[in-house]
């Protein structure tokens, strides 16, 4: 993985785990922190790019209805 695609990555993360600590309930925070430190563990060790900027995206995404519901 290039320098920049794993720094967006680890910006990506902080943003996620950033924008979860924000839910008011204690519940759904907890699991958004864990949701999505379990999927970035499990993806961690991924090399092929096509599948990384998949993930990405998907990612995003996920920032996005987090940033909504929050």
């Amino acid at each position: 993985m290039a320098a920049s695609s794993r720094a967006q990555v680890l910006r990506l993360y902080r943003a996620l785990l950033r924008e979860s600590q924000r839910f008011s309930g204690y519940n759904y925070r907890t699991y958004a922190i864990r949701r999505i430190r379990d999927a970035f563990r499990e993806n961690k060790n991924i090399k092929d790019s096509e599948k990384i900027e998949e993930l990405v995206n998907k990612a995003k995404a996920n920032l996005e209805i987090i940033h909504r519901q929050v």
